[in-house]
């Protein structure tokens, strides 16, 4: 595979969602049922954002939130199957890692399900300690307004 017209970009204005659901459905398993609508919410509360690119075909994905000292997070790392294996998912990870949001924190977390040994090699470890999860529930109505007290009753307009 010739890998000289790949390139790495961190601006959200070039990313298609469409090709980012196309890339999930084809290399993600864990990501094959996530909805646009709800891909466009994860990329816009994201940064950063960073896109692997072959000329005009999307090759790579991976976000990450942060709150730019103490922790970020690693998410939807992937690489379409025909260019995995060429280094790009590493610089991938090494691109976001390296990003102003995510350089200076103490602590990056990255959940997988079965990359370990890959991220390893990038100097991730093992962390059984600190990992939990809720499974959280759409709300059935809405939180009360910030400035009404618990409790009150709420008039509409």
């Amino acid at each position: 595979m010739d890998c000289r017209n790949v390139r790495y970009c961190d601006r959200k204005s070039e990313i298609n969602v469409y090709q980012v659901k196309a890339l999930f459905d084809l290399a993600a398993f864990w990501a094959a049922e996530r909805r646009l609508e709800d891909l466009e919410i994860a990329i816009a509360n994201s940064e950063p954002v960073i896109t692997v690119w072959d000329r005009d075909r999307l090759t790579g994905f991976a976000r990450a939130t942060s709150d730019g000292i103490y922790r970020a997070t690693i998410w939807d790392v992937v690489v379409h199957p025909e260019y995995q294996g060429l280094g790009i998912g590493r610089k991938l990870v090494e691109t976001v890692l390296s990003h102003p949001r995510v350089n200076r924190v103490e602590r990056v977390y990255l959940m997988t399900t079965y990359q370990q040994r890959f991220y390893e090699r990038i100097g991730f470890e093992e962390n059984s300690t600190t990992t939990m999860v809720l499974h959280n529930t759409p709300l059935v109505s809405p939180l009360p307004r910030p400035d009404v007290p618990v409790g009150a009753s709420i008039e509409s307009d």
